[in-house]
């Protein structure tokens, strides 16, 4: 079973609510890279590794492309390669994806259920008095215990 934990560092979570205020009304998304503390080479199937927590070091600004970035998010696909493959080259793992809520709530809409793909994988949401996130199932969003280490 995947890790129920996310460990945010305080300077990572003030970021992010630095970047949904600076970006608001608008949605920001981003990459949050770090160390996943479960992997599987199958995106299909639970991670079945080490349970402790998955633990972000940085979050990443990618562009939201979306066409109402004011209700919704879209991480521009080009930046997010580009992400992905300089975590890669520094060591560092994918450990999911953020997105502001900036007017709230601090869960997952329908659309970000429909949006989501990564299955395994941390979304987190960050609204003007929360940082929550959730692991996509595939089916249904998981939620974590975002603790700061």
């Amino acid at each position: 079973m995947p890790a129920d934990r996310l460990l945010l560092p305080s300077a990572v979570r003030e970021t992010l609510h630095e970047r949904r205020a600076a970006g608001a009304p608008q949605e920001v998304c981003g990459v949050l890279l770090g160390d996943r503390a479960t992997d599987s080479d199958d995106e299909t199937t639970p991670d079945v590794g080490d349970p402790l927590a998955d633990r972000v070091v940085e979050a990443v600004a990618v562009d939201n492309v979306a066409a109402d970035p004011e209700r919704f998010y879209e991480l521009d696909p080009t930046e997010t390669v580009a992400v992905v493959e300089d975590a890669e080259t520094r060591g560092l793992a994918v450990v999911g994806f953020y997105h502001t809520h900036p007017r709230g709530p601090a869960s997952p809409s329908s659309v970000d259920r429909d949006r989501a793909t990564w299955v395994g994988y941390v979304y987190c949401i960050v609204a003007p008095d929360d940082v929550v996130a959730y692991r996509w199932t595939g089916e249904q969003f998981r939620s974590l215990r975002v603790e700061t280490p």
